[in-house]
């Protein structure tokens, strides 16, 4: 009895310490972050199943940046943008004979046109959903849409009728809704151009958009050569580590980011909230991880890559090796989202703390983590309000 009794208590002690073993190892499992800053902004949005991320980041930021000027936290109408830019664009792609990217795509110059050419409504005013869905579902819209404009360019009459852009503008009114001219906000009626400017007090001059390629001069501004830049709409460009510095000091003054990026890669994972570039070159291990690396099998090493268990060393970027990936399409124009802060993981390396669009169903509810060096490498631009520049740089990009 006394050697059982003895034997229990030994097991019961390996039992706990098994136990506190597993615990320690299932708590630094994975990644942890600590918000270092978050900038206040505005809820996560769902755009759904529709191709606008382009406005839902472009007004996270107008709607951050009314926040930081001490306005009301408000829901500003992403649908609004959506049905003038559409509309512009069928008209620019028909004078081009279809030689132009058509569809829900659009980059965040899009939002500021809009607003400097037509104003802004809150959401409450002006939701787009006409079509009996509670959320965004745009397939049947962008096809029809597609389809008008090609047909109109095929020039059945041998002429362009001046009718033709009624059309669509009717299409976007039965699926988005009719543009109100005037409404009732808070008490008090505007016009869409009244409520940016006595509302919103928002100056869309005041946003700029950069970049940093070689392709282009640095510190001169350029036409981003991708296809949902269908305005043409200007960047300027400046180093790497410019435009690295700039994101840094942005956030730091209190300015959140519009940031433009590709998802696509096997090191962004939105199920576990995080966005890396793992290192695949032993010479740029330490001696610890380099003996283990050699060990595995090509499959392994893969899988370990983008195993999202925790922080792994990751690649170096340069200015070289960015515009690689540009040129040979290895970084495409696939999203836009919202920077609101950074954060450190359990290692003490930074973060960028980003604000998706893709509702709150998720391990951050809503949020991720992209590491330094993917918004080094997979950035196309951002777009950030012009009095966070440093003096120094404003200077050289004569702003």
């Amino acid at each position: 009895m006394k050697k059982f009794f003895i034997l229990s208590i030994i097991l019961a002690l390996n039992t706990v310490l098994w136990a506190q073993n597993n615990t320690t190892k299932d708590t630094i499992q994975g990644y942890h972050f600590t918000d270092v800053i978050d900038i206040p902004h505005t809820d996560i949005r769902n755009q759904y199943r529709s191709g606008t991320c382009w406005s839902f980041s472009g007004l996270a930021l107008i709607e951050a940046e009314m926040i930081r000027k001490g306005k009301p936290n408000t829901d500003l109408s992403e649908m609004f943008v959506v049905h003038h830019s559409y509309y512009d664009k069928s008209l620019k792609y028909v004078r081009m004979h279809g030689e132009l990217n058509f569809g829900g795509g659009g980059a965040f110059n899009d939002v500021t046109d809009v607003m400097r050419d037509y104003g802004m409504v809150p959401e409450e005013v002006y939701t787009g959903l006409q079509y009996d869905e509670p959320k965004h579902v745009h397939g049947e819209m962008d096809a029809l849409l597609k389809a008008m404009v090609n047909t109109i360019i095929k020039d059945k009459n041998r002429k362009l009728t001046p009718v033709w852009p009624k059309a669509i503008e009717a299409v976007l009114d039965v699926y988005l809704g009719e543009i109100p001219e005037t409404f009732t906000y808070k008490g008090k009626e505007y016009t869409p151009k009244t409520f940016l400017s006595d509302y919103m007090d928002i100056n869309p001059d005041d946003y700029i958009m950069l970049t940093s390629y070689t392709h282009h001069p640095f510190y001169k501004s350029f036409a981003l050569e991708v296809q949902d830049n269908w305005r043409y709409g200007q960047v300027y460009n400046v180093p790497l580590d410019d435009f690295m510095k700039t994101i840094d000091e942005n956030l730091e003054a209190g300015y959140t980011i519009a940031w433009a990026a590709d998802v696509s890669e096997k090191g962004f994972s939105w199920k576990n909230g995080v966005a890396v570039v793992p290192e695949d070159e032993i010479k740029n291990m330490n001696d610890l991880e380099q003996a283990k690396w050699e060990k595995l099998s090509a499959k392994e090493k893969r899988s370990q890559l983008y195993s999202f268990d925790g922080p792994h060393t990751e690649k170096t970027i340069t200015q070289e090796l960015r515009q690689k990936a540009f040129d040979n399409y290895q970084t495409t124009d696939d999203h836009g989202m919202l920077i609101v802060g950074t954060a450190k993981d359990q290692n003490g390396n930074l973060y960028y703390k980003i604000k998706n669009s893709w509702g709150t169903d998720q391990k951050y509810d809503g949020y991720f983590y992209a590491s330094k060096a993917f918004v080094a490498y997979k950035t196309m631009s951002i777009m950030i309000n012009k009095a966070s520049l440093n003096k120094a740089l404003s200077k050289k990009l004569d702003i």
